[in-house]
């Protein structure tokens, strides 16, 4: 072999190992940078990963896609209470649908079975029949809420503070009373008022608990007198100076609880989803905050969605023990 030939078989080793030597160094810097095509991408999932756990604490995943359905009456307290546990269940991994019915109809669809449960029993008074008709076919798993009340409101600037004088503004008042659904418990109660006071001649107007706070506001607004079947958790009680009118004759029962009910055979079918509701409980305070940003614009998800956020102590309350 000729010296011009180990020439340039040299040259040609040494420009090899410079390439080598480039190619390592660039591999080295691009680490430093990134950590590498594949550790970048699994930086980032880890990273994300980590931020969901801390939103959602060791709650993340405790519903295994578990399916539940929850049903509700379209009432401002139930339609707060029913769109926060729906929320927080789903942040812990649940499919939760949600749906609206009628009052009556809503206790028969979790009795039969149709639906997985509900949070929005009053009793022992309001829903006293419907509890009464559907006891045996479905599970009580106890209060969410205490310190609830049904009655006649009033605004406070009104002379009245008992339904029993409530037959001396009979005119002021067009012997009427402004009630929600046909059938709610209040409607009734606020019927059985008008029998035990003797107030003859009144009616009870039907329409619904949106046409009932329309129609409270405006008249709030120009100094009118109403009457009203009310209830409390409420946002008017924030919006509005009100007043519960006394019953001495208890027309409208004592205190209030609102209660959570499933379906029977929930907790073999969703072991962890009867126990999250098992274990939903919360203050008229709460309730009330979110009904108010409801009631200024805010959709149901949404407010669900803040308050949830905002209380995370709460809400892990909820699903403490689940595994």
């Amino acid at each position: 072999m000729s010296l011009s030939t180990w020439k340039r078989l040299g040259l040609i080793a040494v420009l090899a190992l410079v390439l080598v030597i480039a190619a390592c160094g660039a591999d080295d810097e691009g680490e430093e940078d990134t950590g590498g095509d594949a550790d970048g991408e699994d930086t980032e999932e880890t990273t994300d990963t980590d931020e969901a756990s801390e939103e959602g604490g060791d709650t993340a995943d405790i519903g295994g896609g578990e399916e539940v359905e929850l049903v509700y009456v379209e009432w401002d307290s139930e339609i707060a209470s029913t769109h926060v546990v729906a929320t927080a269940m789903e942040n812990a991994g649940f499919d939760v649908t949600v749906t609206p019915l009628d009052n009556a109809v809503m206790w028969q669809s979790v009795a039969n079975g149709e639906a997985d449960g509900m949070v929005a029993a009053w009793l022992p008074a309001t829903h006293g029949d419907l509890f009464d008709e559907y006891e045996d076919q479905l599970v009580d798993l106890g209060e969410n809420l205490e310190g609830a009340k049904i009655g006649l409101v009033v605004p406070e600037y009104m002379d009245v503070d008992s339904i029993e004088d409530l037959g001396e503004h009979g005119d002021d008042l067009n012997e009427t009373i402004t009630g929600i659904e046909p059938g709610a418990g209040v409607v009734q109660a606020a019927e059985s008022a008008v029998e035990d006071y003797g107030l003859d001649g009144w009616d009870v107007q039907t329409s619904s608990s949106g046409a009932m706070a329309t129609e409270l506001g405006e008249a709030y607004d120009n100094e009118e007198p109403i009457v009203v079947t009310g209830w409390t958790p409420h946002w008017k009680f924030a919006e509005y100076d009100l007043k519960y009118l006394d019953d001495p004759e208890e027309s409208f029962g004592g205190e209030e609880i609102i209660g959570t009910m499933v379906r029977e055979g929930l907790e073999d079918d969703a072991p962890n989803a009867y126990q999250f509701l098992d274990q939903f409980n919360w203050t008229t305070e709460d309730m009330e905050e979110v009904m108010l940003e409801i009631q200024e614009g805010a959709d149901a998800e949404e407010a669900a969605a803040n308050w949830v956020e905002n209380n995370e102590d709460k809400v892990s309350e909820w699903s403490d023990g689940i595994e």
